[in-house]
């Protein structure tokens, strides 16, 4: 019995393997999105004071730690010629996975740290917030890199991709099991389904890593053999071509030429800017509904991408989303089943797209790799430059939601006199109070995905990584990964 269950887990593909990782983050990102700030102003009771100097000092950590986490994975990629070392794609993906099976259960540990009050409420929302996120920046890193490492060919960045979803979509579905435990007035079966969330994560990121460090650590030392029987043939014992070790300032001054990846990345903060600000107030099936469908319906975008190409298919989302806007602005605040479809549709375009754009991002790593002339790619170090610009969206997102909030509506979540909360329910029975609220939010709710739209529109158009000259990129890529680091001698 137990050689059947070993023999079924080898046979499972790389792809499968690959996408259950996201499982394991979902299930618990997707629970923490939904209730950590619920949990310190309604649990933990977090003054106003503190939960913005946490929030403060959570916008510079994780804006600042992607590059940083990544230089520290891909800086002895960049200098590995120096020292005279080639080092070979299964050797790099091995690194990924040995830095993911570390920080994976981390990871799920950190998540458990929001649940049990441990210190002042303050000190505890900043040290867990800051914790939670290096250890889920790591985690991201490897994984989206391993997509630009594992291959290079559209086709199969685009299954690995759709097994990244099929299994989000999954791990979404604790968003609907958590609706049976949340109790603010009793917490300990909240607590209770937490840990058994993190235990199963901890146990599926150990199980999938050491299955696909198994497949390719043999991979590595048949590259390794191969290396020393060329050295010994090898005439003259003529050492690689020298590289200097690139530093932090270089790699810098290269990107900033990268066209692409500027435009790129002005596009991605938009992006970041608008998500997860607008589903909270449909309902909780709404709101359930909201973490899955962006998954379910990434299915059929990456089927799309695969016959028309990812640039086409998201320049028709940007499209659709300003379409939609527009349809909702004509529509007015009065039409309450086509308003929730329209917050339910923006959603998921938004978080749809992002998922698309790893994709992105795993060209613009075949680009760099060309334009450079690198010997191995640096996929988490570019992957962690995008989010340094474009990370600062998701941190500013609850700021900006709570100050429009209490601007709209005059209700500051972190209030706590009574007397201010009886004046405030006395002015929401006044009918023009009420309607002025309903339409300012109205206009909230549509104006901004508008302009989102047209600047993302107006950034993706200046893109030029697609059609002949992304083909190009592949092709050049492919042909280096062909061909072999030292020259032999004929026998």
């Amino acid at each position: 019995m137990a050689r059947r269950v070993w023999s079924c887990l080898f046979s499972i593909s790389t792809a499968v393997l690959y996408g259950s990782l996201s499982l394991f983050v979902s299930i618990l990102h997707n629970v923490f999105l939904l209730y950590y700030v619920d949990t310190f102003v309604s649990v933990y009771k977090i003054d106003k004071v503190s939960f913005w100097v946490g929030e403060t000092v959570f916008l510079i950590w994780n804006s600042l730690n992607d590059p940083l986490f990544g230089w520290i994975s891909d800086r002895s990629f960049l200098g590995s010629q120096q020292a005279g070392v080639q080092i070979s794609n299964p050797q790099v993906v091995l690194k990924r996975l040995q830095a993911l099976s570390r920080t994976g259960p981390l990871f799920a540990l950190s998540f458990l740290a929001f649940w049990v009050s441990w210190a002042r409420p303050g000190l505890q929302f900043l040290v867990c917030l800051c914790l939670y996120d290096g250890f889920l920046t790591v985690v991201d890193l490897n994984h989206n890199a391993l997509l630009a490492d594992l291959a290079v060919s559209a086709s199969e960045r685009t299954r690995l991709n759709f097994h990244c979803s099929l299994f989000s979509a999954l791990g979404s579905l604790s968003v609907f099991m958590s609706y049976s435990f949340w109790d603010k007035e009793n917490f300990f079966s909240f607590r209770v389904f937490c840990v058994a969330l993190a235990a199963f994560s901890i146990l599926g990121f150990s199980v999938a890593c050491w299955l696909l460090r198994q497949r390719f650590r043999g991979r590595a030392r048949q590259d390794e053999e191969e290396d020393s029987v060329l050295k010994e043939l090898c005439v003259g014992q003529a050492p690689l071509a020298q590289e200097k070790v690139l530093t932090l300032r270089q790699y810098l001054k290269q990107l900033s030429k990268h066209t692409n990846f500027l435009w790129f990345a002005s596009m991605n903060l938009v992006q970041h800017l608008l998500s997860d600000r607008i589903s909270a107030s449909t309902g909780s099936f709404l709101l359930g509904f909201s973490y899955i469908a962006p998954h379910l319906n990434n299915l059929y975008f990456l089927s799309l991408c695969g016959r028309y190409g990812v640039y086409t298919v998201v320049r028709w989302l940007f499209f659709l989303k300003l379409i939609l806007s527009v349809i909702m602005l004509l529509a007015g605040p009065d039409q309450i089943y086509l308003l929730c479809i329209f917050i339910a549709s923006n959603r998921v375009f938004t978080e749809g797209t992002c998922k698309l754009l790893n994709l992105v991002i795993s060209d613009l790593v075949d680009e760099d790799l060309v334009m450079n002339r690198r010997q191995q790619a640096a996929s988490a170090l570019l992957f962690g430059m995008v989010a340094l610009v474009t990370k600062p969206g998701q941190t500013f997102a609850p700021l900006i939601g709570t100050w429009l909030l209490c601007v709209y509506t005059g209700h500051d979540i972190f209030q706590r006199d009574p007397l201010q909360e009886v004046v405030r329910t006395q002015e929401m029975w006044n009918p023009a109070w009420f309607s002025t609220l309903r339409q300012g939010c109205f206009y909230l709710l549509v104006f901004i995905p508008i302009t989102c739209a047209f600047l993302q529109l107006l950034a993706w158009s200046q893109f030029s990584l697609h059609g002949k000259r992304l083909q190009s990129i592949k092709l050049q890529r492919q042909s280096a990964l062909q061909e072999l680091p030292i020259d032999v001698k004929d026998i």
